[in-house]
């Protein structure tokens, strides 16, 4: 029973895990809108910091979605990604015998690489750009002409509409310089807001990311914020603030690293791990909220096989089957039994009744009692904790009654103690529901969002028992001090941990592998490691008190090894007591005995002082059985004395 227990908990695992992660498989689809203008394709200033930017705000946004293309063509390959460059003097939008897309002009809008599922050829297409090969010397010329933004989002309007009408994420990223392109002309701007709405209606997000140049500072109030809309009921209370990208190097950030920083943030749709669930706080008084990963393990995900021994990459699918041990027949669907071992004998369930006992309710979260914060241990915690926020989709006014929640925990140091079960077939948990305040860092960027945590507790054989451990050695106070100062010359500017700065190596050579064989490229020599300590700058900030405190306790590590050395021979010098010696029965084998004293010794009972050995060579010497426990071996014994 033990055992099927076991797999069904296995099996239910396993399908959690697939209902948890299924969210992460919707469509999503970016169109790169990419102004190509003078001031655009003009380089940064001269500048002596080796790492200042010395591509121009059109080359470095190129490059960032061609870094961001192959990332995607691996890691997500249901997407789709396209590229438009506006304001160029060629026109250009779909393929080479294509010159409209509906019949429709668009003109100085270059369609570079279509809305669609990135394949290697639109990666090496971009590459061909990046790398400035001689076919797109042309491409990147600025139009003599202002550009006309109505055009250019009507032009995004038609791309979506043509290429990815069902998506429900879809998102058009504009990269420019231009605060204000139609400052003279309000028809221009009307039109351009019009077209813009146009894309809000169609559940198209609009994503600036402004360039500001050293001379002029981006200003999103003079056109922009007439064009990008925001959606109260969106979630958008967990996006991060987008801040202005600069086209300098003076400040040691290059453009391109801060590019693609800022999409990638952008780039993942914020999606439910759970939508609409029911929050019930009291009898009849429900309200529903959504819940998110917010730190989630990222790890590479097989799509398939591919056979590469031929002369050409063929991808394999895969088929699974059961067989029969004996014959090695397939075994049909319908000829699988599951059962339970119950007492010795298998009970049969239907797939009918397996789904019951699976069955503890629908989803919800029900509070049902409230207790002090200061009640929780460090140790209860077991898995990650899931972030929830109020949705308005099925209860009007959750926001407010959650609000309200939020703010009596805070205010009142508390916790509620939840009943939860996250999803369909889910087992049942018992979590507690912890407020958090909202943190933000040194450039007022979110850290930690305001709202509640589902914290799970642990049940009664989720905990066990640790082993004594031997007391720990504790550390004088001067080598703590020396410490402290190792500490202080190795931390991180302004004490802030990004962890975004240290990409996973092992995934990241996994999607390198990958894009060697897909792109056809040379494989490095070994993969790109920044988690590997700079030891370089450790020993010139820190080397000398390093070498310092290592020398204290080489001092006082010798000096307890002198102290326990003279215990030892202070103890060996030492003459011990003399123990006394006892008499006993065992110290004369059975064996040597005559028969008058075996009598003597099992008439006192003294047999069971004998080893099981010596009671075995006595009757084995006697041509009897030595076999057996030792209260068996005693009754042979005993009864060889009384028969002679």
């Amino acid at each position: 029973m033990a055992d099927s227990i076991e797999k069904r908990d296995e099996e239910e695992e396993e399908e959690e895990e697939l209902d948890e992660t299924s969210y992460i498989a919707q469509k999503d689809a970016v169109l790169f809108a990419i102004d190509v203008s003078e001031s655009m394709l003009a380089p940064p200033p001269p500048s002596d910091d080796k790492k200042a930017e010395k591509d121009s705000p059109v080359a470095a946004a190129i490059k960032c979605a061609y870094q961001i293309m192959q990332q995607r063509i691996i890691s997500n390959p249901k997407d789709m990604m396209g590229v438009l460059l506006f304001g160029t003097e060629q026109t250009k939008f779909q393929d080479e015998d294509e010159n409209s897309r509906g019949g429709v002009q668009y003109p100085h809008c270059y369609l570079l690489s279509d809305l669609a599922i990135p394949a290697a050829e639109d990666v090496k297409t971009l590459r061909g750009v990046v790398q400035q090969d001689e076919e797109f010397e042309d491409l990147l010329v600025p139009a003599k002409e202002p550009v006309s933004m109505s055009n250019m989002l009507f032009c995004a309007n038609q791309i979506f509409t043509t290429k990815a009408p069902n998506f429900g994420s879809r998102r058009l990223f504009i990269i420019t310089d231009k605060d204000d392109p139609h400052a003279s002309d309000k028809n221009a701007r009307s039109q351009a807001a019009v077209r813009a709405k146009d894309l809000y209606d169609l559940g198209v997000v609009i994503e600036l990311f402004p360039i500001s140049h050293p001379d002029h500072e981006f200003d999103r109030s003079k056109f922009y914020d007439d064009i990008i809309y925001r959606d109260p009921a969106a979630g958008e209370d967990l996006a991060v603030t987008q801040s202005n990208l600069k086209s300098s190097g003076s400040d040691g950030i290059s453009l391109l690293s801060n590019l693609i920083s800022d999409i990638n943030s952008k780039q993942v749709a914020k999606r439910a791990l759970f939508s609409n669930l029911p929050f019930e706080i009291g009898p009849n008084f429900k309200i529903t909220v959504k819940g998110y990963n917010l730190l989630q393990k990222q790890e590479p995900k097989r799509k398939g096989y591919v056979w590469v021994d031929g002369e050409t990459m063929q991808y394999i699918e895969g088929e699974t089957k059961q067989v029969t041990e004996d014959t090695a027949r397939t075994v049909e669907k319908v000829e699988i039994k599951k059962a339970y071992k119950f007492g010795g004998s298998l009970i049969y369930f239907t797939p009918e009744e397996q789904q019951k006992l699976k069955d503890f309710g629908s989803p919800v979260l029900r509070i049902i009692g409230f207790k002090l914060q200061s009640m929780l241990p460090l140790w209860a915690s077991v898995k990650k904790s899931t972030f929830i926020y109020p949705s308005e989709e099925d209860y009007v006014g959750s926001t407010r009654v959650f609000s309200a929640l939020w703010q009596k925990l805070i205010k009142d140091k508390k916790m509620g103690v939840a009943w939860y079960i996250a999803r369909k077939n889910a087992s049942p948990v018992l979590v507690a529901i912890l407020p958090s305040e909202e943190r933000a860092d040194d450039n007022k960027l979110p850290i930690i969002p305001a709202g509640l945590w589902l914290y799970q507790l642990p049940f009664a054989d989720d905990k066990r028992d640790l082993p004594q451990l031997p007391k720990p050695l504790v550390a004088s106070d001067r080598l703590i001090t020396e410490m402290h100062k190792v500490i202080k010359q190795l931390q991180l500017p302004k004490a802030v941990y990004d962890h975004s700065k240290y990409p996973n190596p092992a995934l990241q050579w996994h999607y390198k592998i990958l894009q060697v064989l897909a792109l056809g490229e040379e494989l490095p020599d070994k993969p790109e490691d920044k988690t590997i300590p700079k030891f370089r700058q450790i020993h010139k900030r820190a080397g000398e008190y390093i070498n310092e405190w290592g020398q204290i306790l080489d001092k006082e590590y010798h000096g307890m090894e002198n102290d326990r050395k003279q215990k030892f021979n202070r103890d060996e010098s030492e003459e011990p007591p003399k123990k006394k010696i006892k008499a006993s029965h065992s110290s004369q084998t059975l064996e040597d005995m005559s028969v008058s004293e075996l009598k003597k010794v099992v008439g006192t009972g003294g047999l069971g002082k004998y080893t099981m050995q010596n009671l075995k060579d006595f009757l084995n010497a006697k041509g009897l059985d030595g076999k057996g426990k030792k209260p068996e071996l005693i009754e042979k014994v005993e009864q060889y004395v009384e028969d002679n």
